[in-house]
């Protein structure tokens, strides 16, 4: 028995004498060393999509404990083919950027540790491609569906074309990306999902409020006012104004408010359309109080500090609404329209239909046009107005209150030395936009449900049947909702906007230019990209600094550097919601059509012209000028007077406009 303990015990021993000296060796711990990194112990990410030119990260894991507990916060050497990079091991992990101007092979080497890929770098200029395609195709074709469907895929098509494989393989491979990449990913997104929800919710709610006969008594109400197609058309865009804090609430609430009301006066829906979308954005661009105060500010803030400026975000915001040529102009040109009843190009064309009482819907083209009778209300309810507007004003009123409830702020709020309305914009700026619209919706249909079924108008299993009907008029245009958000994740993996950008910026211009430039290169991107939001996230941390340093080198005093300053910061933001307006994949857009129940389409191509015409004055007239120190009480009389001119000379009027502007009964 002792000769075979004896043995163990030597053998049990010499392990743990051998184990201690690997692992602890001298009294201290020796991890492993670069020599002895297997590939096992490390992992390497990159992007698979990379784009010709365009700074892409690598990021180089570290799996192996004894290495990361030895290396961490320490600098490692690292080549990248004939490169080496001085990185810094944070948590086991180290990263470096790499540029690609051709197709080649990537090694990366540390140690005994080798990767090697082939890259294969998509050229820049081809991230214009499927936004392009997409956009000329909706116009020639006038099919928004297949349009935003072949753009995806031409692009997903390509992507993985260049990771290698052959077109064939990448054509199926780029059908499928396009349901269980870009579709789940924009439909991940929480903020889109917030939009379809209150899309949804909006449309059943006004589903409810026409069944049961409110609808028709706003009509009746709103009659008295909107006698005729004049006035009908300037009901519409004072609802638009008065909607001011969010694009959103205010496309849905109007255009599905006046809808009846501009039918019943034989105005078109693209006429209709073109009024809700073009007092949307605009006013909510320019308002103190807004949804989008919060982003304009963060976006200023960022480009004040990188420079260095002794200006607060909200003042710089101020001072550059003296430069807001297109929004203010937008929302003069539709008076101007209104009052002159006058129109040119399709929307002529459209609104001449319409005065022989030919309009047409979103569902008569898609083919739904049942859903939208089955909520008409039954010729026996009597209309009561009010159970349309409670439902509504809750709405409205309850998303202002939401942006206050998410955006309060106790310490702004008791800041006796802040101004009443910068208190509210600040407070406003800092709210969830997106909660208070859908509790205000959620309210608004609960409100709906309760007087509907409480005054016996239509039994509770009625009402909730023309609930659903309500969100089934939503389908399509949330289709082609999702459709452009999952174009505009492709052009952000492209880098479509960077293209654009950089390939404008890269003119050498005078100073006094580049806020014209800058108008022009954000409606561009806006129109290629579909977002004004987006744009602007993209544009305000590119073009505040250029244009500050711009003004400098040029040698201008302080006080032009900053009216210059102030002009691009303006011309972001209304470039954007200018290309915003032309795009037929904007979300904003679409929603305009589908609150109109308008043909996307028609939408986009009567609104086109108008749109142009503004932004042509708006830079002619009003940027450039401006930018030479033309004070605004010339530019914008004279750019109001302009447009005047245009609508009077080259406007004609609809048919039979004559006689439906005296009195059209209702």
């Amino acid at each position: 028995m002792r000769d075979k303990v004896f043995p163990a015990l030597l053998l049990f021993f010499s392990l743990v004498f051998i184990s201690s000296t690997h692992v602890f060796g001298s009294g201290q711990e020796a991890p492993s060393s670069s020599q002895n990194i297997q590939p096992t112990d490390v992992s390497i990410e990159h992007t698979d999509i990379i784009i010709r030119n365009i700074s892409h990260e690598f990021t180089l894991t570290f799996k192996d404990p004894a290495f990361r507990k030895q290396h961490e916060g320490k600098k490692i050497d690292v080549g990248v083919n004939d490169t080496t990079y001085t990185v810094q091991v944070v948590r086991g992990k180290v990263h470096f950027s790499r540029k690609f101007s051709k197709e080649t092979d990537l090694t990366v080497t540390y140690g005994g540790y080798s990767y090697t890929t082939h890259i294969d770098p998509i050229p820049q200029w081809f991230s214009i491609i499927p936004p392009l395609v997409a956009i000329l195709f909706a116009l020639i074709f006038k099919e928004v569906y297949s349009a935003l469907f072949i753009g995806l895929l031409i692009g997903t098509t390509t992507i993985f074309a260049h990771q290698g494989a052959d077109w064939f393989t990448a054509f199926f491979e780029g059908i499928f990306a396009i349901p269980d990449t870009y579709v789940l990913h924009s439909l991940g997104d929480t903020e889109h999902l917030s939009i379809i929800v209150f899309s949804m919710l909006i449309g059943g709610m006004v589903g409810i409020i026409t069944k049961n006969g409110g609808m028709k008594g706003v009509v009746n109400i709103l009659s008295r006012l909107a006698k005729n197609a004049r006035s009908g058309q300037f009901v519409t865009w004072l609802l638009g104004v008065a909607i001011f804090f969010d694009d959103y609430a205010n496309t849905l609430v109007v255009g599905n408010t006046m809808r009846p009301v501009t039918d019943r006066l034989k105005i078109s829906r693209e006429k209709l359309a073109y009024i809700v979308d073009s007092t949307a954005a605009p006013i909510a661009a320019v308002a103190f109080v807004t949804t989008w105060i919060g982003a304009e500010l963060s976006y200023i803030q960022d480009g004040i500090n990188t420079l260095g400026l002794e200006q607060s975000p909200y003042n710089v915001f101020i001072n550059s609404l003296a430069y807001s040529f297109y929004p203010i102009f937008a929302l003069i040109f539709i008076l101007l329209l209104t009052y002159k009843g006058r129109d040119y190009g399709p929307m002529y064309k459209a609104e001449k239909r319409a005065r022989q009482g030919k309009i047409t819907s979103w569902q008569d083209e898609s083919g739904s046009s049942g859903q939208a009778s089955e909520i008409e209300p039954p010729e026996h309810i009597r209309p009561k107005g009010f159970n349309a507007v409670i439902p509504v004003a809750i709405v409205i009123f309850g998303t202002f209150a939401g942006l206050l409830f998410t955006g309060w702020d106790p310490q702004v709020w008791n800041d006796e030395g802040t101004a009443f309305s910068k208190k509210l914009s600040v407070i406003i700026g800092n709210s969830d936009s997106f909660k208070a619209l859908l509790w205000s919706s959620i309210m608004g249909v609960i409100v709906a449900v309760i007087l509907t079924v409480s005054q016996k108008i239509l039994s509770l299993k009625h009402t909730v049947d023309t609930l659903i009907n309500g969100f089934k008029t939503m389908l399509t245009a949330i289709i082609i909702l999702v459709l452009a958000w999952s174009l505009a994740l492709l052009t952000q993996h492209l880098h479509t906007a960077d293209f654009i950008s950089r390939s404008l910026v890269a003119i050498n211009l005078a100073p006094f230019l580049v806020p014209a430039l800058t108008f022009i290169l954000a409606a561009l991107v806006a129109f290629s990209t579909g977002s004004s939001w987006g744009t602007m996230a993209i544009l305000y941390p590119l073009i505040l600094p250029a244009s500050w340093l711009i003004a400098q080198k040029a040698g201008l005093d302080h006080a032009i550097s900053l009216s210059l300053f102030y002009n691009v910061v303006s011309c972001v933001l209304a470039g954007s919601v200018l290309g915003d307006h032309c795009s037929p994949i904007s979300d904003t857009t679409i929603l305009s059509s589908l609150a109109s129940s308008c043909n996307h389409i028609d939408h986009v191509r009567t609104q086109l012209p108008y749109a142009l015409t503004v932004g042509g004055t708006a830079v002619a007239v009003g940027t450039i000028p401006s930018a030479y120190g033309v004070p605004g009480y010339i530019t914008f009389p004279a750019g109001i007077l302009l447009l005047f001119l245009i609508v009077h000379f080259f406007g004609k009027k609809s048919m039979q406009a004559n006689r439906i502007f005296k009195k059209v009964p209702i």
